[in-house]
């Protein structure tokens, strides 16, 4: 059977959440916007967290793609499964670990959209958390 995935990817653009390649979210279908909520709730989520902490990552880009049960998309078109990947680049290497934790926590217990998700279908993730300091040798 043929599948047709929708995704949709926001980054950090100074402290709030936009479409990556200056995308419009008046262009998305409501299948897409549902996937733009997701990211954009998980994203505040995580940087709510960040916050008590003074930690602000220097990119985060979170991406959310749905499969759907047609192979075209449809107004019956329902969602199978979704995926929701996070890569985000911290300031310093000191920063990763309360970083990974944090999106965790917004991953498995704190977003509303995921967890309404959830009810949709399975949700999986892919969590990528680096940093570019230099390291001293």
């Amino acid at each position: 059977m043929n599948t047709n995935q929708q995704k949709v990817t926001v980054e950090l653009c100074d402290g709030q959440f936009c479409l990556a390649k200056n995308g419009s979210a008046d262009k998305l279908n409501p299948k897409a916007l549902l996937l733009c909520a997701t990211a954009k709730c998980a994203g505040l989520t995580i940087m709510a967290m960040l916050e008590n902490s003074k930690i602000t990552p220097k990119s985060m880009e979170i991406t959310v793609e749905g499969e759907l049960n047609t192979p075209t998309l449809r107004g019956e078109s329902i969602f199978l499964n979704f995926e929701v990947i996070y890569r985000v680049e911290c300031k310093r290497l000191e920063d990763q670990d309360e970083v990974s934790q944090a999106v965790e926590r917004a991953q498995e217990k704190y977003c509303g959209m995921i967890a309404m998700l959830r009810k949709i279908a399975p949700v999986s993730q892919v969590i990528e958390v680096v940093s570019t300091e230099t390291v001293e040798a």
